[in-house]
């Protein structure tokens, strides 16, 4: 059971910060109420230095300033319960404190949450929208990948966060513009060893043989950019499926552009065209390691975990 109310999630990456304020009901329904995001590469340079730049910490806390006057200005009709998890860059960061501090100014308090947890957060969210049934979630972030299995709406089977993402790969695979295809191959390679056995234990579980759920940026710009949507529109987004073919395709027709090319394609966010070569090396090994010929995007991922569980919570 779920204690009935409006709550509001903050999830910090390393790549995109994003703010979710929803109602949910006593059965775990939710009702989005407000989203706003912004890409902000909290993650810059951390995979090299392990230090967060504090450009990047500035342009966070310009956003999350942004998100608490928006929580402020709705908490008039009412008190908003709020969590912020901070995932892969906070937690690779050695100074990771400070950027904790920093975001304090604004009353809010972020957690660096462990893989584990981020992993089992985003099974909650990208489950909630397929009740009953047997899945696998592939969550590609900035500096991590979380792979998660089991049932739907329960404590998953299998979790792991691999320190596999979209800002990571390309900043330790691509040095050309665009990137040489023996720094796409040597990247997938890479992509393909770090999978390999986790992906081989869900296969002889008899967990991918059913849907893989995929959340996140990757995910959602590759329906988004193959429907050339000049306006993005999360409701053509949810639940739509792309095929091996549709990655290869969308690979075949970006690799050899350059960064200025890749800001000018419909359907893909100007400010994640840096990584987005990177997330469809990742998303296109890891369905090629896993035996899948498809996935299924879904608009619901850890915001919406965090939200049902604070709800939980509270019941």
């Amino acid at each position: 059971m779920y204690r009935p109310g409006r709550y509001a999630a903050i999830d910090i990456g390393t790549v995109t910060c994003r703010l979710l304020i929803a109602d949910v009901d006593a059965q775990g329904g939710i009702e989005e109420l407000h989203r706003d995001y912004a890409i902000c590469n909290l993650g810059v340079g951390v995979d090299k230095t392990g230090h967060l730049e504090s450009e990047a910490i500035e342009r966070t806390a310009e956003t999350v300033e942004r998100f608490a006057n928006t929580l402020s200005d709705m908490r008039l009709a009412g008190a908003i319960p709020v969590r912020t998890c901070a995932t892969s860059a906070s937690r690779d960061a050695d100074n990771a404190a400070d950027f904790k501090a920093r975001l304090a100014t604004y009353g809010i308090a972020p957690e660096v949450i462990p893989g584990e947890e981020e992993a089992a957060l985003s099974f909650a969210g990208a489950t909630s929208a397929f009740p009953g049934e047997t899945v696998a979630v592939a969550d590609i972030g900035g500096g991590s990948t979380e792979i998660i299995a089991g049932e739907a709406g329960a404590i998953p089977v299998h979790a792991h966060s691999f320190n596999v993402g979209c800002r990571r790969v390309t900043e330790r695979f691509f040095t050309q513009d665009p990137p040489a295809a023996a720094e796409c191959a040597s990247a997938r390679a890479w992509i393909a060893e770090e999978f390999a056995p986790y992906l081989e234990t869900l296969r002889e579980g008899g967990f991918l043989q059913h849907r893989l759920i995929a959340v996140a940026g990757t995910a959602t710009s590759i329906v988004s950019m193959r429907e050339q949507m000049e306006v993005y529109d999360s409701s053509r987004v949810h639940g739509a499926v792309a095929t091996c073919a549709d990655v290869d395709a969308l690979i075949e027709r970006i690799a050899p552009m350059t960064l200025a090319e890749r800001q000018r394609i419909v359907g893909l966010d100007p400010g994640r065209a840096p990584v987005i070569l990177a997330g469809l090396l990742i998303m296109r090994q890891l369905m090629e390691t896993a035996g899948l010929d498809s996935f299924t995007a879904s608009e619901r991922d850890i915001l919406h975990g965090i939200i049902l569980g604070m709800a939980k919570a509270g019941a």
